[in-house]
């Protein structure tokens, strides 16, 4: 049986998650401009989630980095909600329940962090990623909220908590 592994991101953990990320983009052909592929933060995510109200947490499968998740205090949003970032797994850790379980991990640090609701964006591109958001309860949204930057997403969800 596999042992799962989730924890908080470590510098060393960076070009490895960069490299998960925008190989995860490209094989869903969701590499665009406008999008974390081409945000610089995406190379330097441990500095960046050193950020107050910020969280990453890595997926390990059998001591391997799969993948990850993060809960960001996006700017431009309201003061009681957070983004769910950069939520990429590897295709062998996929449908294993490993999204799930990082999903829950940022949900349930977004309530110990006093936030009221989480706010993602995505792309359709992104097909199995949304099913799971919508099982999650996030709801879509007309239009973006807050100041993200990655003008190449095209959905907006939100969840209240």
């Amino acid at each position: 049986m596999s042992k799962i592994t989730i924890r908080n991101i470590q510098p060393p953990d960076n070009p490895y998650l960069s490299k998960i990320i925008k190989d995860t983009l490209t094989e869903f052909g969701a590499n665009h401009p406008g999008t974390v592929y081409y945000d610089p933060t995406t190379d330097a995510l441990y500095e960046l989630f050193q950020t107050k109200g910020a969280g990453y947490f890595v997926a390990e499968l059998d001591g391997k980095i799969v993948g990850g998740v993060g809960i960001y205090p996006t700017e431009g949003l309201p003061d009681d909600t957070c983004e769910l970032v950069k939520m990429y797994l590897l295709p062998h850790a996929r449908g294993t329940g490993l999204g799930r379980t990082l999903i829950e991990k940022s949900l349930d640090f977004a309530k110990q962090t006093s936030y009221r609701q989480v706010y993602l964006e995505s792309m359709p591109e992104l097909q199995q990623a949304l099913k799971v958001y919508e099982k999650f309860g996030f709801e879509y949204l007309k239009g973006p909220m807050g100041n993200s930057g990655h003008t190449g997403c095209s959905l907006w969800m939100l969840r209240s908590l």
